[in-house]
């Protein structure tokens, strides 16, 4: 007959459950949906930033399309005080706001290569307020007041500069 020890003579030990799960470390299912939460909201943090910078811009090119009713030296009036609005919103003070005539059509020039404003139809804005009789093609002019608005930079937003 074999000899068969009793459970309490056998050198075995109790069954040890494993410790709890602790909240820390995270699981990467964690990890991942934390990364895609600061990923979305830094992607609308630059959405909204992106689509301020751009706002003076969508109004200028609004305002432009306002204007279509006007005509001759009022068009050109109207024309020049829009660029110039958006000029010194989107560029330093000191930069735009002494300009007049040639030094003004050079600056609303450097966004062409062919120097639209003081050789083509824009020089209009340099003569038009100081005539009675003013000829153009007001088309043009708006086409290509248009087209320098589109090419504004982007709007520098500074808490510093009060804008």
């Amino acid at each position: 007959m074999a000899f068969t020890p009793s459970p309490q003579e056998l050198p075995l030990r109790d069954i040890h459950l494993p410790a709890d799960i602790g909240v820390w470390p995270l699981a990467p299912g964690w990890w991942l949906l934390f990364g895609l939460l600061v990923l979305g909201g830094l992607a609308i943090l630059w959405l909204i930033r992106y689509r301020q910078r751009r706002a003076l811009r969508r109004s200028a090119l609004r305002q432009l399309e306002r204007l279509d009713v006007a005509e001759g030296q009022a068009l050109a009036m109207a024309l020049s005080r829009l660029l110039r609005q958006a000029a010194l919103c989107h560029f330093e003070r000191h930069e735009v706001a002494g300009l007049c005539s040639e030094a003004w059509l050079g600056f609303l020039d450097r966004p062409f290569t062919d120097a639209p404003f003081s050789a083509g139809v824009g020089r209009v804005l340099a003569e038009a307020p100081y005539r009675q009789e003013v000829t153009f093609d007001a088309v043009a002019l708006r086409d290509l007041c248009r087209s320098w608005l589109k090419r504004l930079p982007p709007r520098q937003l500074s808490f510093w500069r009060g804008r």
